[in-house]
């Protein structure tokens, strides 16, 4: 394995030899050429067996990417560097490659010049004698294993400054970073926005329409009772059939009203939004069918609104899991809000052996807790009880 890398340095510093008029003249085109010859050496690094990160994204053209990398300020940190170093070690590759590889061959073919009457001279080396032609095939060897030594030591260097203008606090690999930051509070952002959307398009539309099938279902079976009372009998039968009928569609539709309200309620809680975080909380614990003790200290106006809505979700999944599977009707939970940041504890003494899984309730909500600079953990030994600990900072870092 070891002499393949070897191989294959050599072979690409004799590329980088033969492609030196380009690079060469790439010079008066930097620095449209600097992140393309940059981005070509780190493709050599990483087939050479070094970890590179490539820098230019799959899903975009060359084009498309020297453009953006035009506007980043690192190209003169970065790129521009790698593309003047790849210059001089071409320049220097080239020479050793051209004199050494010639030189070598030139002294291990010597016998066979001498007979053609040709004398190879090697710098200041002439063979006068069939002798000295012999001896000159081994010092060829030598110059050839020399010369592949110089080569190698030429692509390390390359490789040392490729990471040294490459390093970790690279601005471009902080600004990916900060990229990819953005882009997950973005989305944490619009989804915590459609949330809220949603909550407000259902509680001023479809909730308010079913409030008024249920007052005029109420209407209906007054009218229908009235009607009863002032007809035949023959008709009593017809009347009384009108009053169930009504009754039982009042009742579907309260009942209806009622799961709408706490799909609402699942969405988005109007009491975290108009009370805070806390007020919130003391909501779920009334409503659950558990036997909760909510101890709360500290102020929540200073939350921000994902961050109330990660930790209220959190308290919710958490108190939906010790009412299914922890097997007591007991629960505990601990809040505390500070200016800089919030923590809770949810508590039990159940069975235990809660775990975060993938595509678990948990599993999301620590994806969410750690969307708003937090972090969620489960203590949950077998019979030991579950605890649920997440804490937050009070304004996400984005």
């Amino acid at each position: 394995m070891a002499q393949i890398r070897i191989a294959r340095r050599v072979l690409t510093e004799c590329i980088a030899a033969m492609t030196f008029p380009i690079l060469l003249l790439s010079l008066f085109g930097a620095p449209v050429s600097a992140p393309v010859v940059a981005e070509t050496d780190r493709s050599r690094a990483r087939w050479c067996g070094v970890e590179t990160t490539p820098l230019k994204p799959s899903d975009r053209s060359w084009t498309e990417w020297v453009v953006l990398r035009l506007r980043s300020r690192s190209i003169w940190r970065t790129d521009l560097p790698v593309l003047v170093t790849a210059v001089l070690l071409s320049a220097l590759s080239l020479l050793v490659a051209f004199f050494g590889f010639i030189g070598a061959a030139a002294l291990v073919f010597s016998p066979v010049f001498w007979l053609f009457g040709i004398a190879a001279q090697v710098g200041p080396f002439t063979p006068e004698s069939v002798g000295e032609t012999l001896l000159a095939m081994p010092a060829g060897i030598v110059l050839g294993a020399v010369t592949m030594t110089v080569l190698t030591g030429t692509s390390f260097l390359r490789d040392l400054l490729l990471r040294t203008f490459s390093r970790s606090r690279d601005p471009d690999l902080l600004t990916k970073l900060e990229e990819l930051r953005t882009s997950r509070a973005s989305l944490t952002a619009a989804f915590e926005f459609e949330r809220q959307r949603i909550e407000r398009d259902l509680h001023d539309g479809a909730q308010q329409e079913l409030v008024a099938v249920v007052m005029r279902l109420g209407m209906l079976e007054a009218t229908a009772t009235a009607t009863a009372a002032d007809a035949d009998a023959d008709a009593d039968a017809n009347q009384e059939r009108i009053v169930r009928l009504a009754r039982q569609a009042q009742a579907h539709a309260e009942r209806a009203l009622e799961r709408l309200r706490d799909t609402v309620r699942d969405i988005h809680p109007r009491e975290l939004s108009d009370l805070g975080l806390i007020a919130a909380v003391r909501e779920l614990a009334a409503q659950s069918p558990l036997r909760v003790e909510l101890t709360s200290t500290g102020d929540d106006t200073q939350l921000s609104s994902p961050t109330a809505t990660a930790v209220y979700f959190t308290v919710s999944e958490a108190l939906t899991n010790i009412s299914k599977h922890a097997g007591v009707e007991n629960a505990r939970i601990d809040l505390r809000c500070a200016t800089t940041e919030v923590h809770v504890q949810v508590h039990d003494e159940g069975v235990g052996g809660a775990r975060i899984e993938t595509g678990s309730g948990f599993a999301g909500l620590r994806e969410r807790m750690r969307s708003v600079g937090g972090n969620l953990e489960i203590i949950s030994p077998p019979e030991g009880g579950t605890l649920v600990v997440a804490s937050a900072p009070s304004e996400p870092p984005w």
